[in-house]
């Protein structure tokens, strides 16, 4: 499954190439036929991240879009694209309708669009589901750019003490 947007390509994330990714980025980089800088992984998508997808993948190996999504920048050419980034889901819509995503871009890629390209592509995908009425994301206090991302594609902080963790901040957007 993947998603394109303008510079994007997202590509859902399938248990084997979680299980790449933690061998080596050459292993991803032949597992997903893309460039995998030496930088890799971004922040935030450490060890325990991947090993989490790797057992989300392994429970519900039928997750649809409810899963991680590596972010791959097209390149001039069709076949070149870069792995940038990794987007996605927290699980599936809950009983109140809510999907939680999360995000995070190499350095070399950050202040460039990718992250808020990525974000728009997921939250139009859950938005594209009739049981999902909000969206919700967590970022901290000291990541301007990751708020500004969010407050681009229409999320509204909730407040403090909301987030999941001291200090989080929780932003949701509802559906229109």
């Amino acid at each position: 499954m993947r998603l394109d947007t303008a510079r994007l390509t997202l590509h859902a994330a399938a248990l084997a190439d979680i299980e790449a990714d933690l061998e080596s980025p050459a292993a991803l980089a032949r597992q997903l036929g893309a460039v995998v800088p030496p930088a890799w992984p971004p922040d935030l998508y450490d060890r325990p991240a991947m090993e989490f997808a790797r057992n989300y993948l392994r429970e519900d190996p039928d997750a649809g879009p409810w899963t991680f999504w590596y972010v791959l920048l097209r390149g001039p050419q069709a076949a070149a694209r870069t792995a940038i980034g990794i987007c996605g889901f927290k699980g599936g819509p809950t009983l109140d309708g809510t999907v939680e995503i999360g995000y995070s871009v190499l350095r070399d890629y950050r202040c460039k669009g990718f992250a808020s390209e990525a974000v728009a592509a997921l939250v139009d995908l859950a938005f594209g589901h009739a049981e999902v009425r909000r969206v919700a994301a967590e970022t901290l206090p000291d990541l301007i750019a990751s708020q500004r991302v969010l407050e681009k594609n229409g999320f509204r902080p909730l407040g403090p003490g909301q987030g999941s963790e001291p200090g989080a901040i929780r932003y949701v957007r509802e559906r229109a």
